[in-house]
Parts: structure tokens; C-alpha cells; sequence
């Protein structure tokens, strides 16, 4: 996988530096287009390896560990950007997921006047939460959760181990449920069950991937959404669900699943993975003075159409700013502010040179 694809060696050096904050798929794609322009890139990121959720949270068989690692020594030898792992960077106070990682840490206001430009690409860290009761029992975790500690446990860079599930339960229907399902099943447990709101047609992760978990054991249950996990000291023992049918379309233009009156169900559960998706995770907490402003109330960035927060020399791209989406689309945006980043650099180094 290379992150530099525009070119095969370094160009002469422009004399400016950037920062990209986030190592996952927008912010290896920008770096790589980046130094093919001639400007010196230090990347940061709060884990211990570059790629983020590639690296951590999608299984192997998608992107071998490898192939990402072979992009990233290219940037480093033959490019010569710096990687400032294990450190997280934040304006102001806000725990994500994945924060216990980090060893060091930056002021992002810091990185602003250090450099000529820094471009955020912080992903999406925080899950959402069921909201329903139980749903702080110590066996209840999330999609990312779960599968981030079963990566660090395997890369060698968590001791404590995920220990072993009879029955399973993972809520939700896209990609991240299927990954979360799929290793649990891998991981040993004995009963594996994904449980969607809407029917397979729907789920975003696709009916294919719904149907080869069922060939490969996991107990497909559609039409339900979970109401209650009984709680037994401090641990779920069962969730109670109740059963929906499709209404009226709703904003998403899905069909809108209603609950059917008296169709509650119960399924006992060792360990219970809630996928219904993450949150933006933008370096900038709501403590973070003027700064704040440019964050939406979904956790978003705030930018431009030229992917900068106004009157600024800090850019986003990727999900930051979209919210969840497919590798494709988060890389496609990474390359777009990479080049709005080298326009906002040229401009200034032009202005300076007259």
C-alpha cells in the first residue's frame, strides 16, 4: 500500500512543515501527497502503530497488517516523515476511546504555530451508547472497544487478554458488527448472535456480508432491537428485546422499524458488543476557547469547502469531518485537503518571496 503515490522519491524541499494529526487512512494519504510536494510532515497519533482503525479495528483478511506497515516505512525512509506515535494531540479535555494508549501528549494550539499548517483527520473514537438500562454493565462494550483490545492483545501491545465467551451478542448491522461477530466467533465463543432492527436488505453492511456469517455459524435475528439488560452484579445476564416491523420511510430513506406491541424476547448473553456506530473525535474539546466554535454538535469538524476552519492554518478531512464512512471515501477527502493544504503553503511561501 502506498501512501505516496504521485511520486517514486523526494522532491526538493519547499522549506515548510505540516503536521497531520491522525495516522489512518485520510491522514497517510495526505502525508504521502503531501511530501511528494516538498513539504516536511510530522505525523502524530495516540496509538502505537500508523493506520488507525485499519490497523486496529478491521480484521486482517480485509488489510493485512503488513501491507499497511510496507506504505508507511516508505514514508518514512525514502520521504522522511516523522512518526509521533502514542501521543495524543487536544486542545481543552475529552477522553476517547484508545486515550489509555497514549504516552505523551500536545497542545493542538502548539502544533498551530509550529508548523505552516496542520491537517486533523482524527477519525471517529467514541462509540455510541445503546441508551437503554444496562447498558454500563462491565460485560457490555463496544464494537471498537472489542475489537481494538483483541488487536493490541494479539500485536503484542496489551497483556491483559479478552478472556473467553460462551454466548455472544452483537447488536447493530453494519460493517463493524460483522467484524465484531465475526471475531467473537473466531476468538472461541460457542453461540454467536448479530441482532438488527431491520431486515438483512437493509443492514449497511450488505446482505452478502449478513449471509456469509450465517454460513459461517452466526445466528442471524432480524426485526428486533434491544429494550433491557438485565444486570446481576454489576454483569449483563440477558437482554430483553423487543420485536419491530418496517414503517414509513425514515430521513436516512431506510424503512422506519416500529415496535410490535407484546413481542418481547429474552437471550441470555456472556458478552454483549453494541455496533450502532461512532462519533468524530476532533482534537478539539469544547474547553478549547474560540476554537470550540468550529465543532458541530455531532462531534464534527467544521470546515470550509476548502476543508480549513475559517481564518486558520488547521484543516480536517475524513471522517472528523463526514462522520463514519468507508475507507474509500475517507482517503478520497484526505487527498483533497492534502491539495487545498499544498495551495494555503505555495500562497504563503509565494507572499513571503516577494
Amino acid at each position: 500500500m502506498k501512501f505516496a503515490f504521485l511520486c517514486k522519491e523526494r522532491t526538493r524541499s519547499s522549506g515548510a512543515r505540516v503536521a497531520v494529526v491522525g495516522a489512518g487512512p485520510a491522514g497517510l494519504v495526505a502525508t504521502g501527497y503531501l511530501v511528494c510536494r516538498g513539504h516536511e510532515v510530522d505525523v502524530y497519533d495516540k496509538l502505537p502503530l500508523p493506520g488507525g482503525m485499519m490497523s486496529f479495528a478491521i480484521p486482517k483478511y480485509r488489510i493485512p497488517l503488513d501491507v499497511i506497515m510496507e506504505g508507511v516505512e516508505d514514508l518514512q525512509k525514502n520521504f522522511g516523515v516523522k512518526f509521533h506515535l502514542s501521543t495524543k494531540v487536544m486542545c481543552g479535555e475529552r477522553h476517547d476511546e484508545g486515550d489509555e494508549l497514549a504516552r505523551n501528549s500536545v497542545d493542538l494550539l502548539k502544533l498551530k504555530e509550529d508548523y505552516g499548517a496542520v491537517l486533523v483527520a482524527t477519525g471517529t473514537w467514541r462509540s455510541r451508547r445503546l441508551g437503554i438500562p444496562g447498558d454500563d454493565a462491565e460485560n457490555v462494550m463496544s464494537a471498537l472497544g472489542f475489537l481494538l483490545k483483541l488487536n493490541l492483545s494479539r500485536l503484542g501491545f496489551l497483556e491483559e487478554k479478552l478472556g473467553s465467551f460462551r454466548r455472544v451478542i452483537v447488536i447493530g448491522g453494519g460493517l463493524s458488527a460483522i467484524d465484531a461477530a465475526e471475531e467473537s466467533l473466531l476468538s472461541g465463543a460457542q453461540e454467536v448472535y448479530l441482532v438488527y432492527r431491520r431486515t438483512a436488505k437493509e443492514a449497511p453492511a450488505g446482505e452478502y456480508e449478513v449471509n456469509r456469517l450465517i454460513r459461517l455459524g452466526v445466528r442471524w435475528i432480524e426485526l428486533a432491537s434491544p429494550k433491557t439488560i438485565v444486570v446481576e452484579n454489576s454483569r449483563a445476564k440477558s437482554i430483553e428485546f423487543q420485536r419491530m416491523k418496517l414503517g414509513e420511510p425514515d430521513e436516512t430513506g431506510r424503512p422506519r422499524p416500529v415496535p410490535i406491541p407484546g413481542s418481547e424476547f429474552t437471550l441470555d448473553a456472556d458478552l454483549v458488543i453494541a455496533a450502532i456506530g461512532e462519533i468524530p473525535t476532533p482534537p478539539l474539546a469544547s474547553n478549547c476557547g474560540d476554537l470550540a466554535k468550529y465543532v458541530g454538535k455531532d462531534g464534527r469538524i467544521l470546515v470550509d469547502r476548502v476543508y480549513r476552519v475559517p481564518g486558520t492554518n488547521i484543516f480536517a478531512a475524513g471522517d472528523v469531518v463526514t462522520g463514519p464512512s468507508k475507507i474509500g471515501q475517507a482517503t478520497k477527502q484526505g487527498l483533497e485537503a492534502a491539495r487545498e493544504v499544498d495551495r494555503f503553503l505555495s500562497a504563503k511561501l509565494l507572499a513571503v518571496a516577494r
